[in-house]
């Protein structure tokens, strides 16, 4: 379509140079042309409705990727060699923004002789897994306050949110899900449900995983983040 335009503009020229039409009319009625062809391109060819991504969900689907490509190819894959061969990803829920939360971490300051500095996990093969407790966290969702737990690792600055909600056992693995997040300045940080993901026990019976706290048994349904993969 546009190269018709060209060839009549062409012609149009040719026309101007042995009639005396101005060129700028000739010109005008080019512009109008192309408007009206811009105009009849579908809005999905001309992007106006491509949605966009935002970079919490750019940091989100990097995730995922990475995430798959580890689960494909990595040597501690919980993966079973048989299931690795027909591995085309794992499933999750669509990006939901309403799920993301930020904010201070109400910290607990027990001294480490304070039976309450550690947490003991059980994990699903009966044993206990310890963690510290770090702190507290409070968000709101769907006009209600809720509150989750958070947990440090002895060996690491990361930090651990076990948590299990009203999609186990239904669309979710029934043993709950984890997310990770970091220490932000000020001690603030960012709880991204959008990237909770199951426990290695959910893919291979062999792992040795702690099952969420009592603390940590929200009364709701948190449908983003990691599916069941079967």
């Amino acid at each position: 379509m546009i190269c018709v335009m060209v060839s009549y503009l062409l012609k149009w020229k040719r026309f101007d140079q042995g009639k005396g039409m101005s060129r700028r009319v000739v010109f005008f009625i080019f512009l109008i042309g192309i408007s009206v062809l811009v105009q009849g391109i579908p809005e999905s060819l001309r992007g106006e409705d491509q949605k966009e991504i935002t970079l919490e969900e750019q940091r989100v689907l990097k995730w995922r990727k990475e995430r798959d490509i580890f689960f494909k190819n990595h040597q501690r894959s919980p993966l079973l060699p048989q299931d690795k061969k027909h591995f085309n990803g794992l499933k999750y829920y669509p990006f939901d923004p309403q799920y993301v939360f930020s904010g201070e971490i109400v910290r607990f300051n027990f001294n480490i002789n304070n039976p309450k500095y550690y947490a003991t996990f059980l994990t699903n093969k009966g044993t206990n897994k310890r963690y510290i407790r770090y702190g507290r966290f409070h968000f709101h969702l769907g006009g209600k306050e809720s509150t989750i737990e958070i947990y440090k690792s002895i060996l690491s600055d990361s930090l651990f949110i076990p948590f299990k909600d009203k999609t186990n056992e239904k669309e979710t693995y029934e043993g709950g899900r984890y997310i990770d997040a970091e220490i932000l300045p000020e001690y603030k940080m960012v709880l991204d449900f959008n990237m909770a993901y199951h426990p290695s026990c959910a893919y291979n019976e062999k792992f040795v995983c702690a099952l969420p706290p009592r603390e940590n048994m929200l009364d709701i349904e948190i449908p983003v983040g990691e599916k069941n993969y079967k």
